[in-house]
Protein backbone atom coordinates (compact mmCIF):
# COMPACT_ATOMS: atom_id res chain seq x y z
CA UNK A 1 0.00 0.00 0.00
CA UNK A 2 2.71 2.46 0.81
CA UNK A 3 3.98 1.98 -3.11
CA UNK A 4 0.72 3.13 -4.23
CA UNK A 5 0.63 6.51 -1.09
CA UNK A 6 4.13 7.39 -2.63
CA UNK A 7 2.77 7.22 -6.24
CA UNK A 8 -0.27 9.28 -6.09
CA UNK A 9 -0.01 12.95 -6.44
CA UNK A 10 -2.09 14.78 -3.14
CA UNK A 11 -3.40 18.45 -3.92
CA UNK A 12 -1.98 19.25 0.23
CA UNK A 13 0.75 16.82 2.58
CA UNK A 14 0.35 17.90 5.95
CA UNK A 15 3.50 17.11 8.13
CA UNK A 16 2.41 15.82 11.69
CA UNK A 17 -0.74 14.35 12.29
CA UNK A 18 -1.71 15.62 16.26
CA UNK A 19 -4.19 17.86 17.20
CA UNK A 20 -3.07 20.88 14.41
CA UNK A 21 -2.44 18.53 10.99
CA UNK A 22 -5.15 16.34 11.73
CA UNK A 23 -8.05 18.78 11.93
CA UNK A 24 -6.69 20.86 9.09
CA UNK A 25 -5.75 17.82 7.37
CA UNK A 26 -9.78 17.01 7.93
CA UNK A 27 -10.90 20.38 6.87
CA UNK A 28 -9.24 19.97 3.78
CA UNK A 29 -10.61 16.52 2.86
CA UNK A 30 -14.23 18.03 4.08
CA UNK A 31 -13.44 20.61 1.47
CA UNK A 32 -12.70 18.29 -1.85
CA UNK A 33 -8.86 18.22 -1.71
CA UNK A 34 -6.98 15.02 -1.10
CA UNK A 35 -4.17 15.11 1.84
CA UNK A 36 -1.33 12.90 2.39
CA UNK A 37 -0.64 12.80 6.37
CA UNK A 38 3.37 12.45 6.85
CA UNK A 39 3.57 10.99 10.34
CA UNK A 40 6.63 10.03 12.25
CA UNK A 41 5.70 7.78 14.81
CA UNK A 42 3.17 5.01 14.20
CA UNK A 43 -0.71 4.86 14.34
CA UNK A 44 -1.11 2.18 17.11
CA UNK A 45 -3.82 0.14 17.45
CA UNK A 46 -7.09 1.89 17.88
CA UNK A 47 -8.19 -0.63 21.18
CA UNK A 48 -4.51 0.25 22.99
CA UNK A 49 -4.89 1.75 26.38
CA UNK A 50 -0.76 2.92 26.52
CA UNK A 51 -0.26 5.61 28.76
CA UNK A 52 2.56 7.95 28.33
CA UNK A 53 5.66 6.06 30.39
CA UNK A 54 7.54 9.11 31.40
CA UNK A 55 9.97 6.73 32.43
CA UNK A 56 10.93 4.50 29.95
CA UNK A 57 14.28 5.44 28.06
CA UNK A 58 14.11 3.11 25.60
CA UNK A 59 13.83 4.79 22.46
CA UNK A 60 11.87 2.26 20.56
CA UNK A 61 9.82 1.11 23.55
CA UNK A 62 8.68 5.00 22.89
CA UNK A 63 8.29 5.19 19.88
CA UNK A 64 6.00 1.35 20.12
CA UNK A 65 3.66 3.45 22.50
CA UNK A 66 3.48 6.67 21.16
CA UNK A 67 5.90 9.05 22.69
CA UNK A 68 8.54 11.13 21.36
CA UNK A 69 11.94 8.47 20.91
CA UNK A 70 15.06 10.64 21.99
CA UNK A 71 15.38 13.15 25.05
CA UNK A 72 15.30 17.02 24.23
CA UNK A 73 18.64 18.72 25.14
CA UNK A 74 18.00 22.17 27.11
CA UNK A 75 20.30 24.68 27.98
CA UNK A 76 18.82 26.81 30.77
CA UNK A 77 22.21 28.82 31.91
CA UNK A 78 23.56 26.25 33.26
CA UNK A 79 24.85 23.85 30.83
CA UNK A 80 22.91 21.11 28.48
CA UNK A 81 21.09 18.59 29.72
CA UNK A 82 18.94 15.86 28.60
CA UNK A 83 15.39 15.31 29.19
CA UNK A 84 12.34 13.21 28.41
CA UNK A 85 9.60 15.43 27.48
CA UNK A 86 6.10 14.63 27.64
CA UNK A 87 5.64 15.22 23.99
CA UNK A 88 3.32 12.08 21.54
CA UNK A 89 4.90 10.78 18.44
CA UNK A 90 2.08 8.84 16.13
CA UNK A 91 -1.27 9.71 14.98
CA UNK A 92 -2.89 11.87 17.30
CA UNK A 93 0.92 13.50 18.61
CA UNK A 94 0.72 14.31 22.30
CA UNK A 95 -3.19 15.14 21.94
CA UNK A 96 -4.12 11.63 22.08
CA UNK A 97 -2.47 11.93 25.53
CA UNK A 98 -3.14 14.61 27.46
CA UNK A 99 -5.44 17.02 24.88
CA UNK A 100 -9.13 16.78 26.59
CA UNK A 101 -8.64 20.42 28.57
CA UNK A 102 -10.26 22.67 25.59
CA UNK A 103 -10.34 26.16 27.43
CA UNK A 104 -11.30 29.01 25.36
CA UNK A 105 -8.49 31.71 25.88
CA UNK A 106 -9.50 35.72 27.29
CA UNK A 107 -10.00 38.47 24.93
CA UNK A 108 -6.94 39.85 26.23
CA UNK A 109 -4.65 36.77 25.45
CA UNK A 110 -5.21 37.89 21.66
CA UNK A 111 -6.28 41.02 21.06
CA UNK A 112 -3.26 42.15 22.99
CA UNK A 113 -0.60 41.01 20.36
CA UNK A 114 -2.32 38.80 17.67
CA UNK A 115 -2.71 39.77 14.28
CA UNK A 116 -6.14 37.96 14.23
CA UNK A 117 -8.99 39.53 16.64
CA UNK A 118 -10.58 37.51 19.34
CA UNK A 119 -14.18 38.47 17.36
CA UNK A 120 -12.74 37.04 14.45
CA UNK A 121 -11.84 34.15 15.75
CA UNK A 122 -14.63 33.54 17.93
CA UNK A 123 -16.60 31.41 15.05
CA UNK A 124 -13.76 29.31 14.39
CA UNK A 125 -13.62 28.97 18.19
CA UNK A 126 -17.68 27.74 17.96
CA UNK A 127 -17.10 25.30 15.35
CA UNK A 128 -13.76 24.11 17.20
CA UNK A 129 -15.87 23.03 20.06
CA UNK A 130 -18.74 21.26 18.02
CA UNK A 131 -16.59 18.88 16.11
CA UNK A 132 -14.63 18.48 19.48
CA UNK A 133 -18.26 17.65 21.85
CA UNK A 134 -16.80 19.91 24.03
CA UNK A 135 -18.22 19.69 27.59
CA UNK A 136 -18.30 21.44 30.66
CA UNK A 137 -20.00 24.67 32.07
CA UNK A 138 -19.75 29.06 31.53
CA UNK A 139 -16.88 30.23 32.68
CA UNK A 140 -19.19 32.78 35.46
CA UNK A 141 -16.54 35.91 35.03
CA UNK A 142 -16.95 35.52 31.38
CA UNK A 143 -19.18 36.90 29.01
CA UNK A 144 -18.39 35.31 26.00
CA UNK A 145 -21.24 32.72 24.71
CA UNK A 146 -20.27 29.05 23.78
CA UNK A 147 -22.85 27.96 21.80
CA UNK A 148 -21.85 24.64 21.28
CA UNK A 149 -20.51 23.84 24.94
CA UNK A 150 -22.56 20.62 26.40
CA UNK A 151 -23.49 19.60 29.78
CA UNK A 152 -20.96 17.66 31.60
CA UNK A 153 -22.11 14.67 33.73
CA UNK A 154 -22.37 15.68 37.69
CA UNK A 155 -19.21 16.48 39.75
CA UNK A 156 -17.52 14.08 42.07
CA UNK A 157 -18.54 14.37 46.08
CA UNK A 158 -15.03 15.35 46.64
CA UNK A 159 -15.01 18.14 43.20
CA UNK A 160 -18.09 19.42 44.61
CA UNK A 161 -16.92 19.81 47.97
CA UNK A 162 -13.39 21.59 46.41
CA UNK A 163 -15.60 23.76 44.69
CA UNK A 164 -17.81 24.38 47.29
CA UNK A 165 -14.86 25.98 49.75
CA UNK A 166 -13.75 27.75 46.91
CA UNK A 167 -17.03 29.42 46.59
CA UNK A 168 -16.95 30.41 49.81
CA UNK A 169 -13.18 31.77 49.65
CA UNK A 170 -14.80 34.19 46.80
CA UNK A 171 -13.61 32.32 44.23
CA UNK A 172 -15.80 31.49 40.74
CA UNK A 173 -14.53 27.66 40.10
CA UNK A 174 -16.86 26.27 37.21
CA UNK A 175 -16.77 22.73 35.41
CA UNK A 176 -13.36 22.50 33.51
CA UNK A 177 -14.15 22.30 29.11
CA UNK A 178 -13.37 18.88 27.97
CA UNK A 179 -13.35 16.98 24.94
CA UNK A 180 -15.00 14.22 26.16
CA UNK A 181 -18.64 12.22 24.79
CA UNK A 182 -18.45 10.67 28.21
CA UNK A 183 -20.15 7.45 26.10
CA UNK A 184 -21.01 4.71 28.43
CA UNK A 185 -18.49 3.19 30.57
CA UNK A 186 -16.67 6.75 30.01
CA UNK A 187 -13.09 6.10 31.60
CA UNK A 188 -12.12 9.91 31.54
CA UNK A 189 -8.45 8.47 29.48
CA UNK A 190 -6.38 11.54 31.28
CA UNK A 191 -2.93 10.67 30.12
CA UNK A 192 -3.92 7.90 28.44
CA UNK A 193 -4.85 6.71 25.01
CA UNK A 194 -8.36 5.87 24.74
CA UNK A 195 -9.58 2.76 23.12
CA UNK A 196 -12.91 4.24 22.28
CA UNK A 197 -13.71 7.02 20.62
CA UNK A 198 -14.74 9.31 23.25
CA UNK A 199 -12.16 11.96 23.75
CA UNK A 200 -11.77 13.67 21.11
CA UNK A 201 -8.00 14.40 19.81
CA UNK A 202 -6.11 14.76 17.02
CA UNK A 203 -6.61 11.39 16.07
CA UNK A 204 -10.25 10.92 16.43
CA UNK A 205 -11.32 14.21 15.57
CA UNK A 206 -8.95 15.00 12.95
CA UNK A 207 -7.27 11.88 10.90
CA UNK A 208 -9.62 9.31 11.47
CA UNK A 209 -12.51 11.46 10.19
CA UNK A 210 -10.31 12.36 7.60
CA UNK A 211 -9.01 9.08 6.19
CA UNK A 212 -13.04 8.42 5.96
CA UNK A 213 -13.71 10.49 3.35
CA UNK A 214 -11.39 8.46 1.24
CA UNK A 215 -9.59 11.31 0.27
CA UNK A 216 -6.50 11.11 2.96
CA UNK A 217 -3.86 8.64 3.54
CA UNK A 218 -1.44 8.16 5.66
CA UNK A 219 2.25 7.30 5.77
CA UNK A 220 3.54 6.32 9.10
CA UNK A 221 7.08 5.86 10.18
CA UNK A 222 8.17 8.80 7.97
CA UNK A 223 10.57 10.86 9.03
CA UNK A 224 10.89 14.70 7.44
CA UNK A 225 14.15 15.50 6.51
CA UNK A 226 13.87 19.02 4.87
CA UNK A 227 12.01 21.17 2.43
CA UNK A 228 13.43 21.51 -0.92
CA UNK A 229 12.73 24.45 -3.26
CA UNK A 230 13.40 27.81 -4.74
CA UNK A 231 13.20 31.24 -2.87
CA UNK A 232 9.15 31.59 -3.35
CA UNK A 233 8.09 28.13 -3.52
CA UNK A 234 8.25 24.88 -1.79
CA UNK A 235 8.90 22.07 -4.62
CA UNK A 236 9.46 18.76 -2.67
CA UNK A 237 9.17 17.69 0.77
CA UNK A 238 12.14 15.12 1.48
CA UNK A 239 11.45 11.87 4.07
CA UNK A 240 13.21 9.24 5.05
CA UNK A 241 11.12 6.14 4.78
CA UNK A 242 11.43 2.37 4.89
CA UNK A 243 15.52 3.31 5.21
CA UNK A 244 15.14 5.30 1.74
CA UNK A 245 15.14 8.89 0.92
CA UNK A 246 12.54 10.27 -1.63
CA UNK A 247 10.71 13.16 -2.18
CA UNK A 248 7.45 13.88 -2.33
CA UNK A 249 5.63 16.53 -4.32
CA UNK A 250 2.39 18.50 -3.71
CA UNK A 251 0.94 22.29 -4.43
CA UNK A 252 0.61 22.93 -1.46
CA UNK A 253 2.66 22.07 2.37
CA UNK A 254 1.43 22.13 5.73
CA UNK A 255 4.03 21.96 8.74
CA UNK A 256 2.49 20.94 11.80
CA UNK A 257 4.86 19.25 13.44
CA UNK A 258 5.13 21.25 17.47
CA UNK A 259 6.61 24.34 17.97
CA UNK A 260 9.80 22.30 19.07
CA UNK A 261 10.32 20.44 15.41
CA UNK A 262 8.74 22.56 13.16
CA UNK A 263 11.39 25.41 13.45
CA UNK A 264 14.21 22.45 13.44
CA UNK A 265 12.95 21.87 10.51
CA UNK A 266 12.66 25.01 8.69
CA UNK A 267 16.32 25.41 9.91
CA UNK A 268 17.31 22.11 8.77
CA UNK A 269 16.67 23.18 5.22
CA UNK A 270 19.30 25.54 4.29
CA UNK A 271 20.45 25.80 0.97
CA UNK A 272 21.56 28.26 -1.33
CA UNK A 273 17.85 29.56 -1.77
CA UNK A 274 17.43 29.54 2.13
CA UNK A 275 20.53 30.55 3.26
CA UNK A 276 19.65 30.50 7.07
CA UNK A 277 16.79 28.37 6.56
CA UNK A 278 13.18 27.90 4.67
CA UNK A 279 11.41 31.27 6.30
CA UNK A 280 14.40 32.31 8.37
CA UNK A 281 15.74 35.43 5.94
CA UNK A 282 14.90 37.52 9.32
CA UNK A 283 16.57 34.98 11.85
CA UNK A 284 13.34 34.83 13.49
CA UNK A 285 12.70 30.82 12.97
CA UNK A 286 13.10 28.94 16.70
CA UNK A 287 12.93 32.39 18.16
CA UNK A 288 10.17 33.91 21.42
CA UNK A 289 10.18 30.03 22.29
CA UNK A 290 7.13 30.20 25.40
CA UNK A 291 6.61 27.31 27.33
CA UNK A 292 3.49 27.88 30.32
CA UNK A 293 5.22 27.18 33.86
CA UNK A 294 3.26 24.01 35.70
CA UNK A 295 2.38 24.99 39.48
CA UNK A 296 1.51 21.83 40.98
CA UNK A 297 -0.01 21.35 43.91
CA UNK A 298 -2.23 19.00 45.62
CA UNK A 299 -5.02 19.40 47.85
CA UNK A 300 -7.05 17.51 50.47
CA UNK A 301 -10.97 16.97 50.52
CA UNK A 302 -11.96 17.11 54.19
CA UNK A 303 -12.48 13.76 55.83
CA UNK A 304 -15.96 12.29 54.95
CA UNK A 305 -16.58 14.24 51.70
CA UNK A 306 -14.71 11.95 49.57
CA UNK A 307 -12.27 9.30 49.16
CA UNK A 308 -9.36 8.48 46.80
CA UNK A 309 -11.70 5.51 45.66
CA UNK A 310 -13.42 8.31 43.08
CA UNK A 311 -10.19 8.43 41.31
CA UNK A 312 -8.66 11.43 39.32
CA UNK A 313 -10.88 13.61 37.55
CA UNK A 314 -10.07 16.87 35.04
CA UNK A 315 -13.28 18.80 36.15
CA UNK A 316 -12.54 22.01 38.40
CA UNK A 317 -11.71 25.20 36.43
CA UNK A 318 -10.71 29.06 38.16
CA UNK A 319 -10.15 31.75 36.41
CA UNK A 320 -9.67 34.51 39.38
CA UNK A 321 -5.83 34.45 39.10
CA UNK A 322 -5.73 35.11 35.46
CA UNK A 323 -4.39 38.46 36.39
CA UNK A 324 -3.49 40.00 39.60
CA UNK A 325 -2.39 43.37 40.55
CA UNK A 326 -2.17 43.95 36.66
CA UNK A 327 -0.16 41.06 36.34
CA UNK A 328 -0.95 38.72 33.36
CA UNK A 329 -0.78 34.87 35.54
CA UNK A 330 -3.33 32.17 34.27
CA UNK A 331 -6.00 29.69 35.10
CA UNK A 332 -5.98 26.94 37.50
CA UNK A 333 -7.51 23.72 37.15
CA UNK A 334 -7.60 19.89 38.15
CA UNK A 335 -5.06 17.78 36.58
CA UNK A 336 -7.09 14.88 36.10
CA UNK A 337 -4.10 12.28 36.58
CA UNK A 338 -3.27 10.06 39.61
CA UNK A 339 -0.26 10.68 42.06
CA UNK A 340 1.18 7.50 41.23
CA UNK A 341 4.73 6.10 41.37
CA UNK A 342 6.07 6.69 37.51
CA UNK A 343 5.22 10.65 37.64
CA UNK A 344 6.90 10.89 40.87
CA UNK A 345 9.05 9.51 39.92
CA UNK A 346 9.46 10.81 36.39
CA UNK A 347 9.47 14.30 38.29
CA UNK A 348 12.06 13.56 40.98
CA UNK A 349 14.37 13.05 37.76
CA UNK A 350 13.73 16.40 36.24
CA UNK A 351 14.79 18.05 39.26
CA UNK A 352 17.61 16.02 39.47
CA UNK A 353 18.92 16.32 36.25
CA UNK A 354 19.87 20.21 37.12
CA UNK A 355 22.49 18.83 38.68
CA UNK A 356 26.07 16.14 37.46
CA UNK A 357 25.57 14.21 40.29
CA UNK A 358 21.27 14.05 39.39
CA UNK A 359 22.06 12.53 36.36
CA UNK A 360 24.12 9.46 37.07
CA UNK A 361 22.49 5.77 36.44
CA UNK A 362 22.57 5.47 40.34
CA UNK A 363 21.68 8.82 41.52
CA UNK A 364 18.48 7.83 39.12
CA UNK A 365 17.82 3.95 40.40
CA UNK A 366 18.14 6.29 43.98
CA UNK A 367 14.99 8.18 42.73
CA UNK A 368 12.86 5.25 43.08
CA UNK A 369 12.90 5.22 46.96
CA UNK A 370 11.07 8.62 47.57
CA UNK A 371 8.85 8.38 44.71
CA UNK A 372 7.50 5.54 46.23
CA UNK A 373 6.76 7.21 49.39
CA UNK A 374 5.62 10.45 48.25
CA UNK A 375 2.98 8.29 46.33
CA UNK A 376 1.54 6.70 49.48
CA UNK A 377 1.45 9.92 50.96
CA UNK A 378 -0.32 11.36 47.99
CA UNK A 379 -2.52 8.20 46.78
CA UNK A 380 -5.74 10.00 48.21
CA UNK A 381 -4.92 13.98 46.81
CA UNK A 382 -6.53 15.80 44.38
CA UNK A 383 -3.78 17.58 41.74
CA UNK A 384 -4.15 20.46 40.58
CA UNK A 385 -2.31 22.73 38.15
CA UNK A 386 -1.45 26.51 37.66
CA UNK A 387 -0.87 27.48 34.14
CA UNK A 388 1.59 30.72 34.56
CA UNK A 389 2.23 32.49 31.32
CA UNK A 390 4.99 32.81 29.27
CA UNK A 391 6.04 36.23 27.37
CA UNK A 392 8.17 36.16 24.12
CA UNK A 393 11.80 36.59 24.22
CA UNK A 394 13.86 36.45 21.14
CA UNK A 395 16.73 34.83 23.31
CA UNK A 396 14.58 31.63 24.12
CA UNK A 397 14.71 29.80 21.32
CA UNK A 398 15.50 26.39 19.08
CA UNK A 399 18.50 25.56 17.79
CA UNK A 400 20.21 22.95 15.31
CA UNK A 401 23.10 21.56 15.53
CA UNK A 402 23.98 20.59 11.77
CA UNK A 403 25.61 17.29 12.99
CA UNK A 404 22.95 16.35 14.72
CA UNK A 405 20.30 17.68 12.58
CA UNK A 406 17.51 15.48 14.31
CA UNK A 407 18.03 16.36 17.89
CA UNK A 408 15.91 18.93 19.42
CA UNK A 409 17.56 21.57 21.26
CA UNK A 410 16.42 24.62 23.01
CA UNK A 411 17.94 27.08 24.83
CA UNK A 412 15.18 28.94 27.52
CA UNK A 413 15.90 30.84 30.92
CA UNK A 414 13.97 32.25 32.60
CA UNK A 415 13.53 36.09 33.74
CA UNK A 416 13.26 37.78 36.87
CA UNK A 417 9.86 39.18 35.98
CA UNK A 418 8.87 35.26 35.10
CA UNK A 419 10.08 34.79 38.20
CA UNK A 420 8.39 37.82 39.95
CA UNK A 421 5.31 36.93 38.53
CA UNK A 422 5.00 33.18 39.39
CA UNK A 423 5.66 34.41 43.37
CA UNK A 424 2.62 36.22 43.08
CA UNK A 425 0.97 32.77 41.07
CA UNK A 426 1.96 31.03 44.15
CA UNK A 427 0.74 33.40 46.45
CA UNK A 428 -2.49 33.94 44.82
CA UNK A 429 -3.17 29.96 44.82
CA UNK A 430 -2.49 29.90 48.27
CA UNK A 431 -5.00 32.60 49.45
CA UNK A 432 -8.16 31.16 46.46
CA UNK A 433 -7.39 27.31 48.36
CA UNK A 434 -7.31 28.49 51.20
CA UNK A 435 -8.61 25.63 54.04
CA UNK A 436 -7.99 23.41 51.18
CA UNK A 437 -4.45 23.14 52.62
CA UNK A 438 -2.64 23.43 49.55
CA UNK A 439 0.69 21.69 49.08
CA UNK A 440 3.19 22.86 46.37
CA UNK A 441 4.79 20.06 44.23
CA UNK A 442 7.34 21.94 42.50
CA UNK A 443 9.85 24.25 44.34
CA UNK A 444 11.90 25.09 41.21
CA UNK A 445 10.34 26.44 38.06
CA UNK A 446 8.70 23.80 36.12
CA UNK A 447 8.48 24.67 32.53
CA UNK A 448 5.84 22.58 30.63
CA UNK A 449 7.57 21.71 27.58
CA UNK A 450 4.10 20.52 26.17
CA UNK A 451 2.82 23.38 25.80
CA UNK A 452 5.53 25.00 23.76
CA UNK A 453 4.65 27.50 21.24
CA UNK A 454 5.87 30.87 19.55
CA UNK A 455 8.79 29.72 17.85
CA UNK A 456 7.58 30.68 14.18
CA UNK A 457 5.55 33.42 15.01
CA UNK A 458 2.22 35.06 13.47
CA UNK A 459 2.23 38.79 12.13
CA UNK A 460 1.80 41.03 9.26
CA UNK A 461 5.10 42.48 9.45
CA UNK A 462 7.85 40.08 7.90
CA UNK A 463 10.53 41.97 9.63
CA UNK A 464 8.62 40.57 13.26
CA UNK A 465 7.25 37.55 12.01
CA UNK A 466 7.62 34.32 10.15
CA UNK A 467 3.93 33.70 9.01
CA UNK A 468 1.65 36.27 8.12
CA UNK A 469 -1.81 36.27 9.93
CA UNK A 470 -3.29 33.26 7.15
CA UNK A 471 -0.14 31.29 8.37
CA UNK A 472 1.00 31.25 5.39
CA UNK A 473 5.53 31.63 5.17
CA UNK A 474 6.25 35.44 4.85
CA UNK A 475 7.76 35.03 0.73
CA UNK A 476 6.63 31.57 -0.05
CA UNK A 477 3.38 30.40 -1.75
CA UNK A 478 2.99 27.35 -0.82
CA UNK A 479 3.67 26.71 2.77
CA UNK A 480 1.58 27.49 5.76
CA UNK A 481 1.80 26.39 9.69
CA UNK A 482 -0.81 24.55 11.50
CA UNK A 483 0.51 24.11 15.27
CA UNK A 484 1.49 25.92 17.81
CA UNK A 485 4.98 27.45 16.55
CA UNK A 486 2.60 30.55 15.19
CA UNK A 487 1.36 31.69 18.48
CA UNK A 488 2.44 35.04 19.25
CA UNK A 489 1.83 34.67 22.69
CA UNK A 490 1.35 31.79 25.19
CA UNK A 491 -1.96 32.79 26.91
CA UNK A 492 -3.10 32.23 30.30
CA UNK A 493 -5.16 28.57 29.20
CA UNK A 494 -4.02 25.07 27.50
CA UNK A 495 -3.40 25.54 24.24
CA UNK A 496 -5.42 22.74 22.63
CA UNK A 497 -8.86 24.36 21.40
CA UNK A 498 -6.99 27.54 20.04
CA UNK A 499 -4.71 25.09 17.66
CA UNK A 500 -8.00 23.18 16.56
CA UNK A 501 -10.14 26.55 15.77
CA UNK A 502 -7.35 28.38 14.34
CA UNK A 503 -6.12 24.66 11.85
CA UNK A 504 -9.70 25.00 10.98
CA UNK A 505 -9.61 28.89 9.77
CA UNK A 506 -6.34 28.21 7.94
CA UNK A 507 -7.50 24.93 6.19
CA UNK A 508 -10.81 26.86 5.04
CA UNK A 509 -8.28 29.56 4.18
CA UNK A 510 -6.28 26.82 2.00
CA UNK A 511 -9.24 25.12 0.90
CA UNK A 512 -11.01 28.26 -0.06
CA UNK A 513 -7.87 29.20 -2.16
CA UNK A 514 -7.86 26.13 -4.02
CA UNK A 515 -11.16 26.18 -5.46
Amino acid sequence: MSGGILDHRFDAIVVGAGMGGGVLGRTLTERGLSVLFLEKGRSGWRREETGLDLTSEDPVARLMFGAWPDPIEIDDGGGPRSMYAPLGCGVGGSSVFFAATLERPERHDLDDGWPVSYEEMGPWYDQAERILHVRGEPDPLSDVPCPNLQAAPPSTAADAAIMGQLRRNGQHPYRLHVALRYVPGCAECLGRKCPRTCKMDGRSAGVEPALATGRAALLEECEVLRLVGGPTRISAVEVLHGGEVRRLTAPRIILAAGALSTPRLLIASASEAWPQGCGNGGDLVGRNLMVHLNEMFAVWPRRGDATGAEGPSRAVALRDLMIRDGHRLGMVQSLGVDAREPEILHAFRQRMSRHALGRTRLAREWARVPAKAASRVLGTAKLFVGLLEDHPDPANRIVVDPGRPGQIICRYHIPEELQARRRLFRRGIRQAFRNLHPLFLNHAAEPNWGHSCGTARMGRDPATSVVDPTCRVHGLENLWIADTSVFPTSMGVNPSLTLAANALRVGSIIAGKAS
